[in-house]
C-alpha cells in the first residue's frame, strides 16, 4: 500500500496502523473461513471490526476498496507459498469469492454510514431553519448551517409554501436537487403544512423561486425579502410568514409573489413590519413631497380614479392632475392609475394618518 497508494502514504500514523489492523483481522478472518468450509458463514462488515467507525470519516469507499484489492492480491500471490501445490488453485478461488463478498461487506458498512450521517443531517437541518423561523440565530447557528454545507452567500431569502403529498424526506430531496441545479445554497424543512426553503445566493429571488416551483404543493408561495446574510434571514422568513397569513385575502395572486407585494394585506390582516414599511416607504414620502401631492392622491382614490372630478375637487386642471399622479408615483413608486397599486396607496394613506392622530400605530 506505502508503495502504490500515495493517498496511504499521506495518512497520519495513526490511521495506517487501523489500516494494518483491518488488514490483519480480514486475513485471520479468510483462514477461518477457508479452514471450516462446512461452518462458513456470511461474510459481513464486523470482519472490519471498530476500525470504520474513524476510517470511514476519512477515508473514501473507493480509497477502501483499493486497499482491499491490494490486501487480496498479496494474498492470492503467496498461494503456492502459503498452501501445497495441489491446493493452490483451490486457494486462489477461495480468495477471489472471499474478496467479492468483503468488497460487499465494505459497502454495506460505507451505506450504514451515510445512511446516519444523512439521518444526522437532515435532522440537523431541520433544527436550524426552525430557530431561523424563530428569530434565534447565533454563532451556534452559523456552525450548524456550515456543517450543512452552507456557504457564505451575499443574500439570502426565505420561500414559504406548502409541501407536495409526498414523505418529508422525498420533498426535501426534491428541494435540494432543484436548488442545487439552479446554483443555490438551500436549506429546507418541512414543518407541518409549510415547505420552508432558505436560499441563498440568489441575486434574483423571484426568478430563484420559479426554479423550485415545482417542488411546492398547491396553494400560494411567498417570497421574503433578500437580507444579506443568515443571521439575517429571520427579517425574511417573518415577512414571509405575514405574507403566506394574508396571502388568503388575494387569491389571485400570482404563484410565487413577494411578501412585499402583500404589503396591504398584511397591514390589515395587523402585521406591524408591513404597516411600518407603508407608512414609511409611502405616507412620509408623500407628504414630505408637498406640492398637493397627497390630497391630490386620496382625491383621484375617493373619486374612483376619475381626473375630470378630481381636477373639480381640487379646483386645478385635470393637466395638474396628471402631473401630480405621475410624481407621487416617482415618489412612493406606486401608480393611483393602477388598481393593485392605487389599493395599496390608500391602504398607506390610512395608516399614515392614523399614525399622524394617535402619535403611534399598536398592532
Amino acid at each position: 500500500m506505502d508503495e502504490t497508494l500515495p493517498w496511504y502514504r499521506a495518512m497520519p500514523a495513526e490511521q495506517r496502523s487501523w489500516v494494518g489492523l483491518v488488514a490483519q483481522a480480514g486475513i485471520a478472518a479468510f483462514v477461518e473461513w477457508y479452514r471450516h468450509p462446512d461452518q462458513r458463514r456470511a461474510i459481513t462488515g464486523e470482519i472490519f471490526g471498530t476500525a470504520p467507525r474513524e476510517l470511514a470519516r476519512t477515508v473514501s469507499l473507493q480509497q477502501t476498496v483499493e486497499m482491499v484489492r491490494i490486501t487480496i492480491g498479496v494474498v492470492e500471490e503467496a498461494a503456492e507459498t502459503i498452501a501445497a501445490p495441489a491446493n493452490s488453485s483451490d486457494l486462489r478461488e477461495a480468495v477471489l469469492v472471499y474478496a467479492r463478498e468483503v468488497a460487499f461487506a465494505a459497502a454495506q458498512v460505507y451505506a450504514q454510514a451515510a445512511e446516519a450521517r444523512g439521518a444526522w443531517d437532515a435532522r440537523l437541518e431541520a433544527m436550524v431553519v426552525d430557530a431561523l423561523m424563530r428569530g434565534e440565530a447565533d454563532e451556534a447557528l452559523r456552525s450548524r448551517a456550515a456543517a450543512l454545507g452552507w456557504g457564505s452567500p451575499d443574500s439570502v431569502t426565505v420561500v414559504i409554501g406548502t409541501p407536495p403529498d409526498d414523505e418529508p424526506e422525498a420533498v426535501v430531496d426534491g428541494v435540494r436537487r432543484a436548488a442545487r441545479y439552479a446554483g443555490l445554497d438551500v436549506l429546507v424543512a418541512v414543518q407541518g403544512d409549510r415547505l420552508v426553503a432558505v436560499l441563498g445566493g440568489a441575486p434574483d429571488p423571484l426568478r430563484a423561486s420559479r426554479a423550485l416551483l415545482a417542488q411546492f404543493g398547491p396553494g400560494p408561495i411567498i417570497i421574503g425579502p433578500p437580507v444579506p446574510d443568515l443571521m439575517s434571514a429571520a427579517r425574511s422568513a417573518q415577512a414571509a410568514v405575514a405574507g403566506l397569513v394574508a396571502s388568503k385575502a388575494w387569491p389571485t395572486a400570482p404563484r410565487p409573489v413577494l411578501a412585499s407585494d402583500l404589503l396591504p394585506e398584511r397591514a390589515i390582516d395587523g402585521d406591524p413590519a408591513a404597516r411600518r414599511e407603508l407608512i414609511d416607504a409611502v405616507y412620509l414620502p408623500l407628504v414630505a413631497a408637498g406640492g398637493g401631492l397627497l390630497e391630490t392622491v386620496t382625491a383621484y382614490l375617493a373619486h374612483a380614479g376619475s381626473l375630470e372630478a378630481t381636477a373639480r375637487t381640487l379646483y386645478v386642471h385635470p393637466n395638474t392632475v396628471r402631473y401630480r399622479l405621475r410624481r407621487a408615483a416617482d415618489v412612493t413608486g406606486l401608480a393611483a392609475t393602477e388598481p393593485r397599486e392605487g389599493f395599496a396607496l390608500h391602504i398607506a394613506i390610512v395608516l399614515g394618518r392614523l399614525t399622524d392622530v394617535h402619535g403611534s400605530l399598536n398592532p
